[in-house]
């Protein structure tokens, strides 16, 4: 495939997974924010100093935004589908940024950053593009959390593109990423109700210190 094909394809991907957000936004709405999620918050909140600056990358209906505001923490938050942003942004009280993954420049801003369920809907090396853009706007010492599905799966699902993980799978993708290191894998089940078998990848990295 050309790179100019390559990009095509990219865009349409993304359009058409943030089209179903755009009209599914109240139902998404109602199945995420107030799902209990406190344990792997708390895995995430502990590894950054008190009153950090966090991205909520790809922030949903704002769930997590609410909470680590709650835990005195300060929180940007942004995602890709204008709905959400709204509805993010009335639930936790805070302004939401309607911005793609790969509008991110930012430079050592960042102590943490939180990606719930929202990478997964990069294709493979834009994936690898993206990362490396969080390693950048990442501290030194600073720690991304990112979920994925459990699996093998690359494609649409539903009315949104997937790609699915497995630790060795990502591990051939974090390769491309230097100074950004994996720490820690967990494996959960997916604490919606009538999700009974399905599994996510629960991942934590750190950025080198330089």
């Amino acid at each position: 495939m050309s790179l100019v094909n390559e990009r095509f394809d990219r865009i349409r991907l993304q359009n058409e997974t943030l089209r179903y957000y755009a009209e599914h936004a109240e139902e998404f709405s109602k199945d995420t924010q107030l799902l209990e999620f406190s344990a792997m918050q708390s895995l995430f909140l502990r590894e950054l100093p008190e009153h950090a600056d966090i991205l909520d990358f790809g922030c949903g209906a704002g769930r997590d935004v609410k909470a680590f505001l709650t835990a005195g923490h300060r929180v940007r938050a942004v995602d890709g589908c204008p709905e959400l942003c709204w509805i993010a942004s009335q639930f936790s009280g805070i302004p939401v940024e309607c911005m793609t993954f790969e509008a991110l420049s930012e430079i050592s801003c960042y102590d943490g950053i939180w990606a719930s369920a929202s990478l997964l809907h990069l294709p493979w090396d834009a994936l690898a593009d993206v990362l490396i853009k969080i390693r950048c706007a990442l501290r030194n010492g600073g720690i991304l959390y990112a979920s994925f599905k459990y699996g093998e799966f690359e494609g649409m699902r539903k009315g949104r593109y997937f790609m699915d993980m497995t630790e060795s799978r990502f591990e051939a993708l974090a390769c491309r990423v230097p100074g950004l290191n994996v720490i820690r894998y967990l494996v959960t089940e997916d604490v919606r109700p009538g999700r009974v078998g399905e599994r996510w990848l629960n991942l934590f990295m750190k950025r080198n210190v330089q």
